[in-house]
């Protein structure tokens, strides 16, 4: 924020100097009024009466209050004349400054309740179920340790700058994913396309949620009930073969796997193709999918108030039992040798889960960034987060191959034989492993309460990022009825992946609408950003908002790096897309139609952007195309005081040094007190004609519309 230098020199040789924004002490004006020699130095955006510090610190109050903002500001003429009255300033010219923005420049959008809360959200939603069975397994598959290399290289080069060019869009502009577009309305599409995605990955993500807390439900047992044949679901037949195995001295699981048995004919009643279609909703699933969506629903009634309190348990707990599972495996035999089979690296492999893991072009980071306040520092939240993202993917490795190292060791099977993909990983591998430990159910209760947690994390961010997209476009909504509505569309959506062939759509769905279509998704996005904004406007932004200069490793991993890389992989995995199947099952031919819907629902709204936008943009045709890549007019921060301050910084009239953040952090801010009658006095006092010594003349403080 531009500030006012006040000089205060006394008789003696003692100079005091002050800040503006930092109240000066009643005692120290009434003991120094009489000795003021010297002037003040007026800024671009006169602050000189008590009506203006109250309209700020109110704002200070609503932000820490979690209350809605209320009107834009104005301080408009009366300030300045205000000010001419009480200083003699009307000299200078400055005759009015113009504040006003449109109504839905200043919205009610929610705010975190402090910078911990979204922290923690962040991290919550970037560790999450794709961290403990996606990363193990691909980096199982492609070389163990050594995919530690490139992966660090990709999140280097990639993530963690897209993450950081996400959060920064989003902060600046205190928009969701959609309307943030207005930075260049042609790319329109490319927000529209991540919400359909992130639908997408939400329904079947819910559905793995609902497995958990069947397996939860289930974990309250005498015995848990895959540890041991029950002809229900394993037939007479397969009891017998175990009973007599057992009886000669073999080990029941090497006879059979009961775990996965238990997965594929109790829990999801698996088919073995779906070419006579996906069968009818299971009821148990179906009640427990149900119940995720009302634990989604609980948790989001109010909002990031409630879901910020909510990260507190559902970041900590999951490490709680990380570090409780690698701490007991490596008590266990076998433990050592899983977590030395943890050295050819693959690239692509590497770039996929670096980008996946984040959460990137989905929508929730930039909705999250959203909801703070302007100036709030996003920049170690990004090495916070990224760090926390790979920590968390290699302790969740090295817990994941020691409880296989303890089942190979205990079956004298290789590693490679007893490990899953996917949610296999979780639902037969572990579940296998946990079985074998000391209190079992203890042990399965506290493993699938984690992956519940871990689940929710995500989940919520795409709800939360969907119902923003509603509520930009419709602020008159009210968000609990918005996030009802949205939890009932979820729950009717995910009943697919609920069904005896629901493990099929999970893949299919997954494939084609969060996989392929991302890569081209986040493509667009950053060229959007990066080439069609520009890196200059996008970098001077930044600046402005953070206050600081930014660094030439942002701006060329921005400019080049995430764009040019971003496309190389997409051009790969187009290349190299091969037949879908499902454990060796082909997919029939609707079955793929569907999928390629999915992706073209999510692609198809930019190039529909572009034409619209260029329909609607006045002009001829060169004119129609140069202008629809043009950010709006009401683009920019949402404050009025800012976005004066940004307009000012564009044209070079405030420098960096003069921006000072403006958030409750700040200690220049909070110690902001309401004005009383005595303050008015005291200023006016101060304010005495002839103590301007800088003339303002050069700064036309008159903003044009």
């Amino acid at each position: 924020m531009n500030l006012i230098r006040i000089r205060i020199e006394t008789d003696g040789d003692n100079t005091h100097s002050y800040r503006y924004r930092r109240r000066l002490h009643r005692r120290h004006h009434r003991d120094h009024r009489d000795d003021i020699s010297e002037t003040w130095s007026l800024p671009s955006w006169p602050e000189l009466d008590g009506e203006r510090r109250l309209a700020q610190e109110n704002r200070r109050r609503l932000r820490r209050s979690r209350r809605k903002a209320t009107k834009s500001i104005t301080a408009g003429s009366e300030a300045v004349s205000s000010a001419a009255s009480a200083g003699g300033v009307g000299s200078l010219g400055l005759d009015s400054i113009d504040t006003e923005v449109d109504g839905d420049d200043v919205s009610d959008r929610q705010l975190w309740s402090n910078p911990c809360e979204f922290l923690l959200t962040m991290v919550s939603m970037s560790v999450g179920l794709g961290n403990f069975y996606r990363f193990p397994y691909i980096c199982f598959e492609n070389g163990g340790g050594a995919f530690l290399i490139p992966y660090l290289v990709i999140m280097t080069l990639i993530g963690r700058p897209l993450y950081f060019m996400e959060l920064a869009v989003g902060q600046f502009s205190s928009y969701g994913q959609v309307k943030v577009w207005k930075m260049c309305p042609a790319w329109i599409g490319v927000g529209i396309g991540s919400a359909v995605a992130s639908f997408c990955v939400l329904t079947y993500f819910s559905s793995i949620m609902a497995t958990t807390i069947y397996y939860i439900v289930h974990s309250f047992q005498a015995t848990l009930p895959w540890a041991e044949c029950d002809p229900e679901w394993a037939t007479e037949e397969v009891c017998d073969r175990i009973k007599e195995g057992v009886a000669n001295g073999t080990n029941q699981r090497n006879i059979i796997n009961l775990a996965r048995l238990y997965y594929e004919r109790e829990v999801i009643n698996e088919k073995a193709d779906i070419n006579d279609g996906i069968g009818l909703p299971e009821w148990k699933l179906t009640l427990c999918l149900a119940a995720s969506w009302l634990i989604f629903l609980g948790i989001l009634f109010r909002g990031v108030e409630s879901s910020g309190k909510v990260a507190y348990f559902t970041t900590i707990y999951p490490f709680v039992v990380i570090f409780t599972l690698l701490g007991y495996t490596m008590t266990r035999e076998g433990a050592f040798d899983g977590m030395l089979f943890f050295v050819n690296p693959k690239w692509f492999a590497a770039a996929g889960q670096a980008f996946f893991s984040l959460n990137m072009a989905f929508g929730p980071i930039i909705n999250y960034a959203s909801m703070n306040t302007f100036h709030h520092s996003i920049y170690k939240d990004v090495i916070v987060v990224s760090f926390m993202d790979t920590f968390a993917s290699f302790i969740a490795g090295l817990a994941v191959f020691a409880v296989l190292g303890t089942l190979s060791h205990e079956l004298s099977k290789p590693i490679e034989e007893v490990v899953s993909s996917g949610p296999g990983l979780i639902f037969v591998s572990f579940s296998d492993a946990i079985s074998l430990f000391p209190v079992p159910q203890l042990f399965s209760i506290l493993f699938f309460l984690m992956m519940m947690t871990l689940a929710i994390g995500a989940s919520t961010s795409w709800v939360m990022a969907l119902s923003s997209i509603v509520r930009d476009q419709f602020p008159q909504l009210k968000l609990i009825w918005l996030i009802v509505g949205m939890c009932i569309l979820g729950f009717l959506s995910a009943l697919i992946y609920v069904t005896p062939g629901g493990q099929f759509m999970v893949t299919l769905v997954d494939n084609f609408g969060g996989n392929v279509n991302i890569y081209m998704l986040a493509t667009l996005e950053a060229i959007g950003i990066a080439w069609v904004y520009g890196i200059k406007n996008f970098s001077r932004d930044v600046e402005f908002m953070l206050g600081t200069k930014i660094g030439w490793y942002w701006k060329i991993c921005w400019a080049f790096c995430v764009p040019v890389l971003l496309l190389v992989i997409m051009v790969y995995s187009f290349a190299t897309l091969k037949p879908l199947e499902y454990k060796g099952q082909s997919y029939p031919p609707i079955a793929l139609a569907c999928g390629w819907a999915i992706t073209a629902l999510s692609i198809i709204p930019f190039p529909i952007g572009v034409v619209y936008s260029i329909y609607k943009t006045p002009g001829t045709l060169k004119e129609k195309i140069v202008n629809c890549i043009k950010p709006t007019n009401d683009y920019g921060p949402k404050h009025p005081q800012d976005r004066y301050e940004w307009d000012l910084f564009k044209e070079g009239k405030l420098m960096l040094d003069d921006v000072l953040p403006d958030d409750d952090t700040n200690p220049l801010k909070t110690d902001v007190e309401t004005p009383n009658n005595d303050d008015k006095e005291n200023d006016a006092a101060t304010a005495v004609p002839g103590l301007v010594s800088k003339s303002l003349d050069d700064v036309n403080l008159n903003k044009e519309k």
